[in-house]
Formats: C-alpha cells, structure tokens, sequence
C-alpha cells in the first residue's frame, strides 16, 4: 500500500515538475525542476528495488550533469536583451509538432495491456549491482567496450579543443 501510494505520488511530483521545466521562462528555474524530477525519478528507482540506478542517478544526472548545465547557462548569460524573439511561426510548429508526438505515444500505448507480477517467480535481486554487472560484463561487453573508447576520445578532444596555443590572445 505504502509502496504503490508513494510511487503514484512520485509520478505526479515528477510530471508536474517536468512541466515546470518546460513552462520555466528563467533558465536557471528550469534546471532546478529538472533536478526535482531526477529526485522522483531516483525514489521511483528505490521503489523498484534498483538501488544501483538510483545512486547513479543521483551521483551523474542530479549532479555533475545538472551543474555542467547550471555553469553553462551561466556562462552564456542568457538574457531578454540577448535573446530575440522567436517569430509565431516557429511556435506554431513547435505546438504541432508536440501534438503530433503525443498523438503518436498515445496511439502506440493505447493497446498495452500492462501484467501484474507473480509473488513466487519474483527475484528480488534483478536490480542490484552484482546482476548489473553480470549482465554488462558477459551479454553486452563489446558496447560496453566502445563505449569507454569513445568516452577516452572525447576527453582527447576537449583538451586538444581548449588547448590554447603559444601567443594566441584571451578574451
């Protein structure tokens, strides 16, 4: 009871504050929701016995991810004065285009018939980091490989990209 009640509640918290991610006309406001949804999404991750996922979602996503965004939004100080305003064309196609993507989930999702859970076939440990692990290390270690590889490339390049050469001027 306590379970389902507080998942529900996590759910409408997480949509609410997505919306408010959306609708935040100040930047800085809307990072802040998106924060609070990565929170509901953690406890929602709780709830479902992965603990692993929401330590790594609060470890990656609701910090260093969400304050690389903070620092950036910053440091582009983005303004009214700076910013034009976008024509009622371009609005228009991002209301159709929503809607159209909605029109999609919800025809796609309407035929689902969601299953309950059998108490004697339910493993408790499907979420825990031993299982994750065993998962990634024997069915899917070659992505896991490439992408490591492509991480190691792209930390090469950022550093090459903001090398600065001898003489070159700071702004």
């Amino acid at each position: 009871m306590f379970e389902s009640s507080a998942f529900y509640f996590a759910a409408f918290l997480a949509l609410f504050l997505a919306i408010g991610v959306v609708i935040a006309k100040n930047p800085i406001y809307s990072i802040l929701c998106l924060i609070g949804v990565f929170f509901c999404l953690t406890i929602q991750y709780i709830l479902l016995n992965a603990q692993f996922l929401a330590a790594v979602n609060i470890i990656v996503y609701a910090g260093a991810i969400m304050v690389l965004f903070l620092f950036v939004i910053m440091f582009l100080n983005l303004n009214v004065d700076t910013e034009p305003q976008k024509p009622m064309l371009a609005k228009i196609a991002a209301i159709i285009a929503g809607g159209s993507l909605l029109l999609i989930m919800v025809a796609a999702l309407r035929d689902i018939q969601p299953a309950g859970y059998d108490a004697a076939t339910l493993d408790s440990q499907i979420g825990m980091v031993d299982r994750l692990g065993l998962v990634l290390y024997k069915s899917y270690l070659l992505p896991f490989e490439l992408a490591s590889v492509l991480f190691l490339v792209a930390m090469v390049g950022a550093v090459m990209l903001g090398k600065r050469e001898v003489g070159e001027r700071n702004f």
